[in-house]
């Protein structure tokens, strides 16, 4: 178990790390790829998770040698997400830590998704109320890997960064975590693993 006694604040990735909602994630993106004529890399988009749409949608057309509107291609992928109606489970190892740690140190989720759907979903897995402050991408300027997020949530939280560790799935997440000043906790699986800032 990973001790987290030295830290003042937790932040928490959402999707892929608090709710299973990355297999519909790919399905939209995967969708939208076939309607743009865009490769499907399923492998590429997972590997994106927790940056915006407006991003990845942005480094499709660059990987690609593409130029549709990258905001065209974000809303459409938002719109055949949404029109999936599939709503997602809790990731117990994450949210174990969640419930044990509410009303002991303040906790934030710092998420890619928009602000909307961020709170929807929340609400749906009834965790919303276990955090002192949600930011999303429609909260930045500048989505992962950008340190932006999670400053901002620390910011929120009244805790220096240093003091902050992060929770993430994948490695832009944990990048953006350590340009923030903070160690960062992936989860893969049933596996937790600390990787600190130094």
């Amino acid at each position: 178990m990973i001790d987290l006694i030295p830290y003042d604040a937790l932040i928490f990735d959402m999707d892929g790390t608090l709710i299973d909602s990355m297999p519909a994630h790919l399905d939209a993106w995967e969708v939208t790829c076939q309607h743009y004529g865009y490769a499907v890399d399923r492998e590429f988009i997972h590997a994106l998770g927790g940056v915006p749409s407006l991003t990845t949608a942005s480094m499709l057309n660059e990987k690609f040698g593409l130029e549709h509107d990258p905001e065209e291609v974000a809303q459409h992928k938002i719109a055949t997400w949404d029109s999936m109606g599939r709503l997602p489970d809790l990731i117990e190892l994450t949210t174990a830590i969640v419930r044990e740690h509410r009303g002991l140190k303040p906790m934030a989720i710092g998420t890619g998704s928009r602000r909307d759907h961020a709170l929807e979903m929340l609400k749906h897995v009834d965790i919303l109320d276990h955090f002192d402050s949600v930011v999303a991408s429609t909260d930045v300027e500048n989505g992962k890997p950008h340190p932006e997020t999670f400053l901002t949530a620390a910011k929120h939280l009244g805790v220096e960064p240093e003091k902050c560790v992060v929770f993430e799935d994948t490695q832009i997440g944990l990048q953006a975590a350590h340009a923030a000043g903070m160690d960062c906790v992936l989860i893969d699986g049933d596996t937790l693993t600390l990787y600190p800032l130094r």
